[in-house]
């Protein structure tokens, strides 16, 4: 969301595209070119997906780039998406779940905290938070069943990487997947992991939403003015008016995300991992039920220690911050090619 009022001081004035909320968008087109967008982001991304999780459930530290030649060397370049057609059948209704739970409740938030007497900036960061976390809750219904499904096809033929109490299933595709977790494990099978989901993606995006406001802030008013065009014409009363153009707009977008998006990934990193151990292996210590997360925990600390559980960081920040930056811009782009009046925008 990019700044909707003016960021002003003594001397300067900084004018900033209007911003669009839920009511200015035409929701068919908005849902229609998301999915394809969208898509596009999850296609490019995925490699990075696929290896932060083989990382994370092998039992020893091994390298990104280690991980990734010996996948290319011994299973092909197709396993870097392995899973990705399950994945993004399901990305699509998730992210269209996401992204109207997001509108809509920024939306309203914003409005209410506003008549209640925030201030505008303020207002911003809760409407951003609150948001982030209901939409999170609201997507992970779809993904949770998604990811897990996914994430097993990911680490199939891993043999190499030594992984710990892996599903003994072979799987030939998404939907034998999901038939077989469900013939062996039930419902729960595919909602393995849902309430440790919600405590790392709700916390994370409404941390992620509500630093991307701030981050956009702080850009613009710390380096922001040195790259904005001057506009004589609307100089008054010793006020100077800036002007961003559109390529200014969308680079600070870019790097408060990627700010926004490496913070969350450090903080929630564990929480992730632990997630994508309980979704990937099996619990041979409880028969035919999953692991909890104490021996998840236990595990992971018996095989390298509490830094065990930031095993894929590396992917991961990379992965956080190259899909906020691209998100972010991605969707700001969606909502201009989606508003109802383009001439109102300027």
């Amino acid at each position: 969301m990019s700044l909707s009022a003016a960021e002003e001081d003594s001397a300067q004035e900084i004018h900033l595209p209007a911003d669009i909320d839920w009511e200015m968008l035409d929701k068919s087109k908005f849902f229609f070119l998301g999915a394809a967008l969208f898509s596009g982001v999850s296609a490019t991304l995925y490699p990075v997906v696929v290896l932060k999780t083989r990382q994370q459930i092998a039992q020893s530290q091994v390298s990104c780039l280690k991980t990734a030649f010996s996948m290319v060397r011994l299973e092909g370049f197709r396993a870097l998406y392995r899973g990705f057609g399950t994945s993004l059948m399901g990305t699509i209704p998730a992210r269209a779940l996401y992204m109207a739970a997001l509108e809509i409740t920024k939306s309203n938030v914003g409005t209410a905290t506003v008549r209640l007497g925030f201030p505008e900036p303020t207002a911003a960061a809760i409407a951003n938070a609150v948001a982030g976390l209901s939409a999170a809750v609201a997507a992970q219904l779809i993904w949770t069943p998604i990811d897990v499904v996914s994430q097993r096809l990911m680490v199939q033929g891993g043999d190499n990487l030594k992984i710990s109490n892996a599903s003994p299933c072979k799987y030939l595709n998404g939907i034998d997947a999901f038939r077989k977790i469900l013939n062996v494990d039930g419902p729960k099978g595919l909602y393995r992991g849902f309430g440790i989901s919600i405590l790392t993606y709700a916390p994370s995006n409404a941390v992620w939403w509500a630093s991307y406001s701030v981050a956009q802030r702080l850009v613009w008013s710390g380096i922001g003015c040195y790259f904005y065009k001057k506009d004589d014409e609307n100089s008054e009363n010793g006020v100077n008016t800036f002007r961003p153009d559109s390529k200014t707009v969308m680079a600070v977008q870019g790097v408060s995300a990627a700010m926004a998006g490496g913070v969350s990934a450090l903080i929630t990193m564990p929480l992730d991992t632990i997630k994508t151990r309980l979704q990937v292996l099996d619990g041979e210590e409880n028969g035919r039920r999953g692991p909890t997360i104490g021996q998840t925990v236990r595990n992971l600390v018996k095989e390298g220690g509490w830094m065990a559980c930031y095993r894929g960081l590396g992917p991961r920040w990379a992965s956080m911050s190259m899909s906020a930056t691209t998100m972010i811009t991605t969707y700001e782009f969606l909502k201009r090619l989606s508003a109802k009046n383009q001439e109102g925008l300027t």
